[in-house]
């Protein structure tokens, strides 16, 4: 059977997609059973496994990779006898260089840096570029050139970091045991490694890879975004709820905010965040904060926020809640049932 299809560059030929429906039933033949696979999207590059379903989609989005004509990934064995000259091909995962990969990043977050060439091969009108923005290009620019420590060829300062703070997510690592690790691998490099000592400090190096955010106020009541022709509302179009939530104009609500200091029984008994060690560090390290009551205190939590995970997700908006824990734990928790 003929492959050219995969060089196609019209992806809406019925060539092309009759080629994917091969694929796919290829697949499916000789991974019975099997609800994930390698996708060979060009995005994914057979390093990610997908949902069957979600392979063929990518394949008409993307492309195939041009050079996987002979499918050994996905359990297709390679015929020596019908080709002498025929490299062997191992059932190995490809090589994909993370130095390589970290630089699109940088490339997609500051696209101005990207020489744009024409086609009369002149060069475009340059971007303006904002000086603040051009220092954080250059910083993210050096570490991405700077060697892990002197004669390492095989990870940057900016790759290393990049792929540990991967690592971090994907497998759920609390910000101490990060460090822990953080720390035992500086000390296993050479001493002169340019690998940061904590958490901390590799966030900062991160800092300008387009990780910002932009914050959209939601319906108390889940009726409506406070987003686009609705953004200067104050109050819901759907139920009319207060966009604005003061916590202090009702004095049984004010009298609540100050219950972690004035009513907290503080017995070494584990109830309320304010019993933890983390609340009382916080305390003894900003004094003028804690001294007053009714100050703020504020939890937050988020579903699906993975900048590290996965490089080449489509989306960037992930749903945040932030929640006050100044108020007794009857009204800002909820018991596991």
């Amino acid at each position: 059977m003929s492959r050219r299809w995969i060089q196609n560059p019209n992806r809406c030929a019925d060539e092309y997609l009759d080629g994917i429906e091969d694929f796919i039933e290829f697949a499916r033949r000789q991974n019975p059973g099997a609800t994930r696979i390698r996708c060979p999207c060009r995005r994914c590059n057979n390093t990610l496994w997908e949902t069957i379903e979600n392979v063929g989609f990518h394949l008409v989005r993307n492309g195939m990779i041009e050079t996987y004509s002979i499918w050994n990934l996905h359990g297709e064995q390679v015929d020596h006898a019908s080709s002498s000259n025929a490299p062997r091909v191992d059932n190995v995962e490809p090589i994909v260089d993370p130095n390589d990969q970290v630089m699109g990043i940088i490339q997609d977050a500051f696209p101005f840096a990207s020489t744009n060439i024409n086609q009369e091969g002149e060069d475009d009108v340059p971007t303006p570029i904002d000086s603040a923005e051009f220092e954080q290009y250059e910083k993210l620019l050096k570490n991405a050139n700077q060697e892990l420590y002197p004669g390492c060829e095989s990870f940057s300062v900016l790759t290393a970091i990049v792929e540990l703070m991967h690592g971090k997510i994907k497998y759920r690592m609390s910000n101490l045991c990060f460090d822990y690790f953080l720390g035992v691998f500086k000390r296993m490099l050479p001493t002169d490694n340019c690998l940061p000592k904590d958490h901390k400090h590799a966030q900062k190096v991160l800092h300008g890879l387009g990780l910002g955010y932009e914050k959209i106020h939601a319906c108390k009541n889940n009726c409506k975004l406070f987003y686009k022709e609705h953004e200067t509302l104050d109050t819901c179009p759907i139920c009319n709820e207060s966009r604005l939530q003061r916590l202090y104009m009702s004095t049984h609500t004010a009298t609540d905010m100050r219950w972690h200091k004035e009513k907290r029984v503080d017995d070494d008994v584990m109830r309320h965040p304010a019993d933890g060690e983390a609340w009382k560090e916080f305390d003894r390290t900003f004094p003028e904060f804690a001294a007053d009551p009714r100050n703020v205190r504020l939890g937050l939590a988020t579903d699906g926020f993975n900048p590290y995970g996965v490089l080449n997700q489509h989306h960037s908006t992930w749903p945040i809640f932030a929640f006050p824990y100044n108020l007794p734990p009857w009204k800002c928790m909820k018991k596991n049932t």
